[in-house]
């Protein structure tokens, strides 16, 4: 094989080669850093860039986009003695690709470490519920302490977020006893209220009820004594104003007499002592002659004997009544047993009887 075409073939590689080492293409939202015999020369901007092969070295490329770090739980431990494991999440983005390559060896190991730190300073200082509460709080402190110091790392904190904060499993089940406990209490609470407004209603209502019962009550007792008022009053007025005389008023009672034995079990019954002379006043009043009047005058003549009559035949009714409930008052009971008088049964006279016989003398044989 010829010796010159060997070095022409390789003299065109290495043309080849040296082009293409001239060449560096960079992605959009990515940066590289040059060096020049060791010394930092320039950062390549996306797109198509030329460098001097073998003079010029090229670091591989940082990511300019805002980028996501987990970091695993860390214990820490509260202000009350309680070691809680909280788990973080870092968003941060590269501002400056020559101080993110130069400034720090390891960025992303630096801001871990810087995150544990600045949690441990801000949890030492919270409670435990302070710490579950407090997330916000907590965020915004971590955030604003690695900004500062990841500033001159060209690196710019966004957001820093707590994932998860698990404490020890026995302060896990006290806290699901204290939360049972919680809502046992307002469970309680709210069925306590339940009954205590339920009651103050079913008073409320009784309260009124009893007001509007009452209320009822007394316009009706009123209405009631207002009737009755009225009724006296109007009898009263009517008993004046026709002037009733007393032999009015014994015919009355000794029509009222023969009520008082018709109880079912009346086993004791008092005659008063007024039968007598209320017979006595009745006798008379039919027996003596009425105080002419108009009508008497008028019907002197024609209606005399028939007036007579009729006064007699009243008269005779009213005595036999009277003799009647006299004689069912005195009289032995066979049932019930004997019945008491106010006084000793005597013979009482019967005016009207005497008068019968006076006028009608054949009668007495």
């Amino acid at each position: 094989m010829d010796p010159l075409l060997i070095v022409g073939a390789v003299i065109v590689l290495f043309v080849v080669i040296t082009v293409l080492k001239s060449i560096r293409i960079v992605p959009q939202a990515r940066a590289r850093n040059v060096e020049r015999l060791g010394r930092y020369s320039r950062t390549l901007k996306p797109g198509m860039n030329f460098v001097i092969p073998y003079i010029d070295r090229v670091y591989p490329m940082i990511d300019l986009r805002e980028q996501v770090v987990s970091f695993r739980p860390q214990p820490v431990i509260t202000e009350d003695n309680l070691v809680v494991e909280i788990d973080t999440v870092l968003y941060f983005q590269v501002t400056d690709p020559r101080a993110a390559a130069y400034e720090i060896a390891n960025y992303i190991q630096a801001i871990e470490q810087l995150t544990v730190t600045t949690l441990r300073n801000v949890i030492g200082s919270m409670d435990l519920e302070s710490t579950l509460t407090s997330r916000d709080t907590i965020n915004s402190q971590l955030r604003g302490v690695l900004d500062e110091a990841t500033g001159k790392w060209g690196i710019r904190v966004n957001r820093v977020e707590i994932k998860a904060i698990d404490p020890p499993k026995t302060i896990k089940d006290a806290m699901e006893k204290q939360m049972r406990a919680e809502r046992d209490k307002r469970a309680a609470i709210l069925n306590a209220e339940g009954q205590r407004q339920s009651q103050i209603l079913t008073a409320e209502g009784e309260k009124q009820s009893n007001i509007l019962r009452a209320e009822g009550e007394r316009t009706a007792a009123i209405l009631k004594a207002e009737g009755q008022s009225q009724a006296i009053d109007q009898v009263f007025q009517a008993v004046h104003r026709n002037d009733p005389d007393p032999k009015l008023l014994a015919y009355q009672y000794l029509q009222v007499l023969p009520q008082l034995a018709q109880g079912e079990n009346n086993t004791f019954w008092v005659i008063p002592s007024e039968v007598t002379s209320a017979l006595q006043g009745v006798s008379k009043a039919f027996t003596q002659a009425l105080p002419p009047s108009e009508a008497t005058r008028e019907s002197a003549t024609s209606g005399a004997s028939e007036a007579a009559s009729a006064a007699a035949a009243e008269a005779a009714r009213a005595a036999r009544a009277a003799e009647e409930a006299v004689a069912d008052a005195t009289a032995p009971e066979a049932t019930t047993g004997p019945r008491q008088l106010d006084a000793a049964p005597n013979p009482v006279a019967d005016p009207l009887q005497d008068n019968q016989q006076e006028r009608h003398p054949e009668h007495r044989a």
